[in-house]
């Protein structure tokens, strides 16, 4: 009689060994008035070693021809110091002269995303006009130049330049669900963009820096209102041209310098932005230079990307400067009870006028697109195959 087969016994799922968990500390971010203290030692040294030496020339076109355009104090955060955008008067470039060193960009963007970041939870130390500004980087906005691109075949991979939080390709996603996007930005929000799921992969620095390793590895390159912010626009120009593949397609939005409420509204028109947007380029120079650089062309919009905020803003920025200053840390001393009394009551007082100012900047968005008031343009260009021209 054969012998009765032994029936194998059911394992046990494997369950690996818990490994230990070290705690991970948060370094404490310093008090305001640790960071004062930093700040009151680098103004003790004067803000003139913030900026380059004044240039005769345009940065551009090279024409000694130049005129002052805007003279201006920061009237965003209220950092000390004064700002100068000079124009071409043969190519009608716009841009800060003197130019703010790497040393000086740091100083004046220090400060500037974290508070806003931290005003998505609680108001902090974030300037008037800067939190009544915020709301011009809507969805709407986002889904709208998404759309722009809805003629071409859907990309397989897409490069947001200037990133920040990832807004736009969370919103771009919902029309190119298989498209994958990609975010690059210099500072830590870019991080946090995919840590959040708007991007996959997150690439923190300068994009010239990071060509090497993004090389030809794009079907599509944004810019929303990021080359104004470069040193140098051309160099980012031909390093987004570097990372597209042959036939992709580079989306451009900037602010238009030839916005009548430019010289309408002087230093109060947000798009002056000072210091942070180092140049403003006129849409003729934009075409020029993708077309020596061996883009074609495919469509201009003045129309669409106007942002309705013009009033608003110079309104924010007009009442800003003339609220009792904040608890920031670049000013000298902290704001006394009375000033805080007297600057959340005149805040509140003024919400009606900006509210209407909105209100106006709305009902007035589809005359003003379709004349000079339009205050951003878009390109959309292809890559050619050939090679660039000799730059």
């Amino acid at each position: 009689m054969p012998p009765t087969p032994v029936q194998p016994q059911p394992q046990p799922p494997f369950q690996p060994r818990p490994q230990p968990v070290t705690p991970i500390t948060l370094p404490a971010r310093p008090t305001v008035a640790q960071r004062r203290a930093v700040y009151l030692g680098e103004l003790a040294q004067g803000t003139d070693r913030f900026h380059e030496p004044r240039r005769p020339d345009c940065p551009w076109c090279g024409s000694e021809r130049l005129r002052t355009r805007l003279r201006t104090p920061d009237l965003l955060q209220h950092k000390p110091g004064t700002f100068v955008v000079d124009e071409c008067e043969d190519c009608a470039h716009a841009f800060q002269n003197p130019r703010l060193t790497t040393e000086g960009l740091a100083f004046y963007y220090r400060d500037f995303y974290e508070n806003q970041d931290r005003s998505e939870g609680r108001e902090e130390h974030t300037g008037f006009a800067e939190r009544a500004l915020r709301s011009h980087a809507g969805r709407r906005r986002h889904e709208a130049a998404a759309r722009a691109m809805l003629r071409f075949p859907e990309p397989e991979s897409w490069l947001d330049v200037g990133t920040g939080h990832g807004h736009f390709p969370a919103a771009a996603k919902k029309l190119f669900t298989y498209t994958s996007f990609d975010g690059l930005d210099p500072t830590s929000r870019v991080d946090r963009a995919r840590a959040a799921g708007r991007v996959e992969e997150a690439h923190r620095g300068r994009l010239p820096d990071l060509v090497g390793r993004l090389r030809a590895r794009y079907d599509v390159v944004s810019m929303f209102h990021h080359l104004e912010h470069s040193p140098d626009p051309r160099e980012e120009l031909r390093a987004a041209l570097a990372v597209l593949r042959p036939g992709g397609h580079l989306l451009v939005e900037v602010p238009d310098p030839d916005c009548a409420f430019g010289a309408l509204l002087g230093k109060w028109w947000v798009s002056y932005c000072q210091p942070q947007h180092l140049h403003l380029m006129p849409l003729r120079n934009l075409l020029d230079e993708l077309d020596e650089l061996g883009c074609s062309v495919v469509s201009t919009d003045r129309r669409e990307p106007h942002i309705p905020y013009d009033l608003t803003g110079a309104l924010a920025l007009a009442i800003g400067s003339r609220l009792p200053g904040g608890d920031e840390p670049w000013r000298p001393a902290p704001p006394t009870d009375l000033q805080r009394t007297l600057r959340t009551a005149l805040t509140r007082a003024t919400t009606p006028l900006l509210a209407s100012a909105f209100v106006l900047d709305h009902a007035l968005a589809p005359l003003l697109r379709r004349t000079r008031f339009s205050n951003a343009y878009r390109i959309i260009a292809r890559k050619n195959p050939r090679e660039p021209a000799a730059h």
